[in-house]
């Protein structure tokens, strides 16, 4: 698996680029994964809002509530509006900073991997956002690190408690086949899910609810992103430089591409916990 001290050296490397970058080109509540659009007509601020509701109506009226990969705290940001309280985890400490930085009501966000995780009570439900397609590194046993994750949340959570889940994964691809590109400057080790993978380390532990595929949705997302941030490219060359602002537009042009071609896709699934217990 990726260890803690890889996975954090990875999430600095892509998103400690700067807060002020991303918000020259994300939405207004600086949501950096997969979008929900209405058509193609719908703005992204629409698109993520309806992508937020539609996990946190997963885990229906849930008031104590773990965000694993909580980027700039959209979904937090959220939990605190309706009272519930939430604690977020990431591993980027200048997302932790900003999110700390907002003083949301009952939220409190921790710079630490899944693995350190303790909870002082448990959640009666769990949301991960683009988290989950960086826990494994390329040529591990991906569905042992996936079903350790699987299992200890199913320890953190209280009764009948829902995990949501939304990842990127592998379609019509193999890991042979991803990009080289992709994998040193943009998404250093990791390395994607299928989703028989993810089914085989949730068997027994988590019944799978509900499996959404999202890939045109992740195609037009990426689109937008590409759009906003070509129309901010003077901007964003002096927070981040031309180099970075390269990279990105090509990241976001390969990204949609594979989306659109079926190579890789999105999945937004709801697991419950077997009533019965589960096993290890």
């Amino acid at each position: 698996m990726v260890t803690p001290a890889e996975a954090a050296a990875a999430v600095r490397h892509h998103y400690d680029v700067g807060d002020d970058f991303y918000a020259l080109w994300l939405d207004r509540s600086m949501t950096y994964s997969c979008a929900m659009p209405d058509g193609p007509d719908d703005t992204l601020d629409a698109a993520q809002d309806r992508k937020l509701r539609f996990h946190l109506d997963a885990i229906g009226d849930a008031r104590h509530v773990l965000d694993v990969g909580c980027g700039w705290g959209s979904v937090l940001q959220r939990l605190s509006a309706r009272g519930a309280r939430a604690v977020g985890l990431t591993l980027s400490p200048r997302q932790a900073a900003y999110v700390g930085a907002r003083g949301y009501p009952g939220v409190s966000v921790r710079t630490e991997h899944w693995l350190h995780h303790e909870p002082a009570a448990a959640y009666d439900g769990i949301v991960s956002i683009g988290a989950f397609e960086h826990f494994a590194a390329p040529g591990g046993d991906k569905v042992a690190v996936y079903r350790d994750f699987f299992t200890r949340c199913r320890g953190w959570l209280r009764g009948q408690g829902v995990l949501s889940l939304q990842t990127i994964a592998y379609a019509n691809m193999s890991a042979a086949d991803a990009s080289e590109f992709m994998r040193q400057e943009i998404f250093p080790d990791a390395d994607l899910p299928t989703l028989a993978e993810i089914t085989a380390a949730a068997d027994g532990i988590f019944e799978i609810q509900s499996v959404h595929d999202g890939r045109m949705d992740y195609a037009w997302t990426c689109e937008q992103w590409a759009r906003r941030l070509r129309a901010r490219r003077a901007e964003a060359a002096e927070v981040a430089g031309p180099e970075v602002v390269a990279r990105y537009e090509r990241y976001l042009k390969l990204s949609a591409l594979g989306f659109r071609m079926g190579k890789i896709g999105l999945l937004r699934i709801v697991l419950r916990p077997y009533r019965n217990g589960f096993f290890r």
